[in-house]
């Protein structure tokens, strides 16, 4: 049976106990696959990776380093809480890389979807593979892959076309030849999740929404400039308390705010002001290929509405998204 197919006997993970027979399986094979040698780990702080590096830690300690790289897309507080819980915490091996600056000039003045995905995926692995070059004793790279990203690449060499590309680790230069880790490789999204709280993680990192690889870059719509990425991330940390306190974070699959590069008139302090649109869309769906509008409150929409208009500066107006998808895609881009 090829490696990569999920078996057909293998049980659902969706208890605690399951989750720890599986981690005490996957403990062993880690620890058996790697020895005393080194694993490299990008640790993005999304559920997969988080999850992959939590286990590793308990197979393998401090032969596992993991890199967080900041490219400044992604939302507010979220490097902190990487460095808190995995750095602090489980006293991981983490090397911590702000590219902020490095990323937003790259991206300055592109306003092609694609193209900003492809240069936020590139960068990323030039960035990554610095580090790895830096390292010693270095043989193995871990990753989060999980079993739709294993189906995703079966469709795509049957040659149906992607929706969009992916932003990932993968193809790393020839010059840095890894033995791949992954652990999580057959579960499916809600199985991680059981895994991860049976890790210990926090519920919020375990149950945090999607959220794409390249981040705010692709809800700050057309050209990334910093003042509109900064609106985005201030707007999007609203939406998200807001949603939190209303109890609507475990109810709605995905939520967040889009901005795009058009202004309108709007008034402030008695005085014509001309601000960006701050766009809501909160979505449910069972496999992201199709999704519906979640119907929020008017008296949530109303509250995050007068935070966002008064707190966020740049923003006179805050729409909501009714569209579903078909005919919308989850993301704007």
């Amino acid at each position: 049976m090829c490696e990569n197919k999920r078996p057909e006997d293998m049980k659902r993970i969706n208890t605690p106990e399951l989750a720890k027979a599986f981690i005490d399986e996957q403990v062993e094979r880690v620890r058996q696959q790697v020895g005393g040698k080194k694993v490299l780990l990008a640790l993005s702080g999304g559920v997969d990776s988080s999850v992959v590096a939590a286990l590793l830690i308990k197979a393998i300690g401090k032969q596992l380093v993991c890199v967080h790289v900041n490219h400044g897309l992604i939302r507010k507080g979220e490097s902190e809480q990487v460095i808190d819980i995995f750095g602090r915490t489980l006293d991981a091996n983490l090397i911590y890389i702000d590219a902020t600056d490095r990323y937003l000039n790259l991206l300055a003045g592109v306003s092609d979807p694609e193209s900003k995905r492809k240069i936020i995926g590139k960068e990323f692995i030039e960035i990554f593979a610095e580090e790895a070059r830096k390292l010693e004793g270095i043989e193995f790279l871990a990753q989060g892959t999980i079993y739709p990203d294993i189906l995703e690449s079966v469709k795509a060499a049957e040659g149906k076309k992607a929706v969009k590309s992916h932003h990932n680790v993968g193809g790393l230069p020839e010059d840095l030849k890894f033995e791949l880790v992954e652990p999580i490789k057959l579960l499916f999204k809600d199985e991680v999740r059981v895994v991860g709280e049976a890790l210990g993680l926090p519920h919020a990192m375990v149950y945090r929404q999607p959220f794409p690889g390249p981040g705010l870059g692709v809800r700050c719509l057309g050209a990334i400039t910093r003042d509109r990425l900064n609106a985005l991330r201030e707007a999007d940390a609203i939406l998200r308390e807001e949603f939190d306190i209303a109890g609507l974070n475990e109810k709605v699959w995905q939520y967040f705010v889009v901005i795009p590069d058009i202004k309108s008139v709007g008034v402030k302090d008695d005085s014509r002001y001309e601000g960006w649109p701050a766009i809501i869309r909160a979505v449910n769906t069972t496999d992201a290929m199709s999704a519906t509008v979640e119907e929020i409150p008017y008296a949530v929409l109303h509250k995050i509405t007068a935070r966002i208009t008064s707190e966020v500066e740049g923003i006179n107006r805050v729409l909501y998204d009714l569209t579903p998808k078909p005919t919308g895609t989850i993301e704007w881009e």
